[in-house]
């Protein structure tokens, strides 16, 4: 994990409560909320604090390493795939299913070849 937080230019260190984050992050498929990393990082590390995830959390995303996805009124959710990639979402329950539309994404581009757009995101 600490050669991978190096290839993203990090200078920061891989202190073991940033590990303890990252590895619950990216060892679910769930994409989990602020709260349920905290419970689960502090399984593996019982002193770690709420901050400490907050401030983690903050510093993954804005490094790249994680992406934060924000709906509605609901919790952020985080996800450790930060390759490009599409999400189902429930609106009953929330949940976050991950799927890969590199077809749709294809159809969008020729899109917009033909009509000369060019597109902010696809």
């Amino acid at each position: 994990m600490a050669r991978h937080f190096k290839q993203h230019g990090s200078t920061a260190r891989l202190t073991p409560q940033r590990e303890a984050v990252l590895q619950v992050i990216r060892s679910r498929e769930d994409h989990p909320t602020a709260n349920e990393i905290f419970e689960a990082a502090r399984a593996l590390l019982p002193a770690i604090s709420y901050a400490t995830v907050y401030n983690s959390l903050r510093y993954f995303r804005e490094t790249g390493l994680v992406r934060e996805i924000s709906f509605g009124n609901s919790a952020s959710r985080y996800d450790g795939i930060t390759d490009r990639h599409d999400h189902a979402i429930c609106t009953n329950c929330g949940k976050l299913v991950d799927f890969d539309l590199n077809e749709a994404a294809d159809l969008m581009g020729a899109a917009a070849r033909k009509s000369r757009f060019k597109p902010e995101t696809v």
